[in-house]
């Protein structure tokens, strides 16, 4: 009998997580395009942080979740980004390499006061 070859097996887990690490990829060359950095982000005392933290010209800023197309964030994660945000900070879901743009942007045109600029 025939093995169905490693593309065929329904190993939902890895397939997901590869397309998510392609995508974390494309936002730290774009990040990196635009002039800034795109920190990861391994807080092993406090779970649920984002994958990513973008750092842009002027102290501009912005917490990144990464996630493989049409996954959420886990409930734990869901409470850190809230918490980021009552702090002030801007926090995105990325799932698809499209919005990648669009995210750097609003971080970029953040308001002073709203996680970045500012003295």
């Amino acid at each position: 009998m025939k093995r169905p070859s490693p593309t065929c097996t329904p190993y939902k887990k890895g397939v997901s997580n590869m397309r998510e690490k392609v995508i974390e990829h494309h936002l730290v060359m774009e990040t990196e395009k635009a002039g800034g950095k795109a920190v990861k982000l391994v807080s092993p005392s406090f779970a649920g942080m984002p994958d990513r933290l973008i750092l842009l010209a002027d102290g501009k800023m912005g917490f990144v979740e990464v996630k493989a197309p049409g996954q959420k964030p886990r409930p734990l994660q869901l409470k850190r980004h809230a918490m980021l945000r009552r702090l002030g900070y801007q926090v995105f879901v990325l799932d698809a390499m499209e919005d990648i743009p669009a995210v750097l942007k609003a971080i970029a045109h953040m308001p002073d006061g709203k996680g970045g600029g500012g003295a």
